[in-house]
């Protein structure tokens, strides 16, 4: 992520997040293009066919963002990572949809490459199925699904995971190789729930 106008966003961030709507309007252009690339990363992890673009996904984003009210925007980074969460909730939340409509067509569901879960260049991978399991980690240990959420949701470095869960990034190289373990593992076996 480009740090080019990190202390005015996070400026804006925080007098938005006051209810300042001004700030909201000057912020708008100076992360569209950010959460664009957030978008198109999570667009390459679907399945071809899909009919969302990303740039549908980030103003679907952007107007759920718009009507949340009075967040405490920690910087730039904590945005991306809230904005990454809501993007991941509308495309598992499609993909849940797409599966209910081929069940109540009687068409089987689509397919999970388990040899590259949880690889972000795999378009056919089952989000479902690892947004069921990442939810099981959660349960289980929330870092270590916070880890994976920002860094493979989020596309965050490691650096910028470490500063948003305010661990140091060993720590999130740690986690974030377990986890991935644990995911693969769940997947694999079909014990997401």
């Amino acid at each position: 992520m480009s740090t080019d106008s990190s202390p005015e966003v996070t400026a804006l961030l925080r007098a938005w997040g006051k209810g300042d709507e001004a700030a909201l309007n000057q912020l708008t252009p100076l992360v569209f293009k950010e959460l664009h690339r957030i978008a198109r990363r999570q667009m390459r992890q679907e399945r071809d066919g899909n009919t969302l673009q990303a740039t549908a996904l980030v103003n679907e984003a952007y107007l759920r963002l718009v009507n949340v009210h009075n967040v405490g925007w920690q910087d730039r980074v904590h945005f991306f990572a809230i904005s990454a969460q809501i993007m991941r909730r509308i495309l598992v939340d499609r993909a849940r949809a797409r599966r209910s409509a081929k069940r109540n067509a009687g068409d089987r569901a689509d397919s999970v490459d388990l040899a590259r879960v949880p690889d972000a260049s795999t378009p056919d991978r089952d989000l479902v199925a690892v947004d069921d399991a990442l939810n099981e980690l959660a349960r289980l240990d929330q870092r270590k699904a916070r880890v994976v959420e920002l860094r493979f949701f989020g596309g965050l470095s490691v650096e910028e995971t470490a500063e948003v869960l305010s661990i140091s990034p060993q720590s999130v190289m740690r986690d974030w190789r377990l986890a991935k373990a644990w995911l693969m593992r769940e997947v694999t076996r079909g014990g997401a729930p």
